[in-house]
């Protein structure tokens, strides 16, 4: 998919970009696939903001997304290639010989009217779902699950893709997007190819109401705040922080703290962390 550009009426249209959507087909999605997002705004059920810089934006339904590809043996034929607007990827509409319809996540290179496939059998092929144990050492994969049966959750937004280094014993060796190698279980199953529309972190937003447009509101920072609202805040003109380090708004470190528990289950299944180091045991 490529990026366009627009004549610079306004300062702020100078520099915005966005997608031409050359690989679009469909300009409705299938209704029987889509339910209605409700907006809470970052809130609780408590009316108490949670996750701030959140609100407004535009109108959006829900695409339901197959994200397990657990129907075996049965072949579908792409129908469209559609926008989501609850992600960076493209979805693709599929069609099973059977009749029933589901979306899934596009990789790059899927055309209308290719035949896909999921299951142990199914061919090493750009659509196709399989498990790990079946794909060749070297694949780029993406919609991988880290537990049999769960669903993909992992290699899902735009231009990603892991690939597969190794098999040995129960697991199968990945390094994903980020540079981390982890270790999967060889029954999980992952999509063959790398996700489509990859020029979608090239997009300029260009101007403030288009990220409102999005949901998103504004942030603001800590130092021109007054210190009853944040750590940073207060003091004659600029003024430096004022403390050992950086403060999140209430108080806790910010910026560079580890978080990841020391103790997770999962540390024994990373080989090396994105930062290239291995994970202490």
């Amino acid at each position: 998919m490529g990026i366009k550009t627009y004549n610079p009426y306004t300062p702020s249209r100078r520099h915005m970009t966005g997608s031409d959507f050359s690989e679009i087909t469909a300009s409705k999605p299938e209704k029987s696939l889509v339910v209605s997002l409700k907006k809470n705004s970052g809130r609780n059920n408590q009316g108490k903001i949670t996750v701030r810089h959140k609100g407004g934006g535009n109108r959006r339904k829900y695409r339901l997304i197959d994200f397990k590809r657990n129907k075996d043996g049965i072949p579908a034929i792409v129908k469209t290639i559609e926008y989501d607007p609850n992600r960076t990827a493209n979805i693709a509409l599929i069609c099973y010989v059977d009749g029933l319809k589901t979306y899934i996540l596009a990789p790059d290179g899927l055309k209308v009217g290719q035949r896909i496939m999921n299951g142990p059998d199914a061919e090493v092929r750009v659509g196709n779902c399989l498990p790990l144990e079946k794909i060749p050492v070297g694949t780029m994969i993406h919609n991988i699950e880290l537990h049999p049966g769960k669903g993909g959750q992992m290699v899902r937004a735009a231009g990603n893709g892991a690939q597969l280094m190794a098999k040995e014993g129960r697991f199968a060796t990945l390094r994903l997007p980020s540079g981390e190698m982890r270790l999967v279980p060889l029954q999980c199953r992952a999509t063959i190819g790398i996700i489509g529309n990859g020029d979608h972190n090239l997009i300029n937003i260009g101007k403030a109401g288009r990220k409102r447009h999005m949901g998103i509101r504004p942030t603001v920072r800590g130092s021109v705040m007054n210190p009853n609202d944040h750590p940073h805040g207060g003091g004659e003109g600029r003024a430096p922080v004022g403390r050992p380090g950086p403060s999140t708004p209430w108080g806790k470190p910010a910026l560079g703290l580890k978080t990841r528990k020391k103790k997770k289950q999962s540390n024994k299944l990373i080989i090396r962390r994105r930062d290239g180091r291995a994970l202490s045991k």
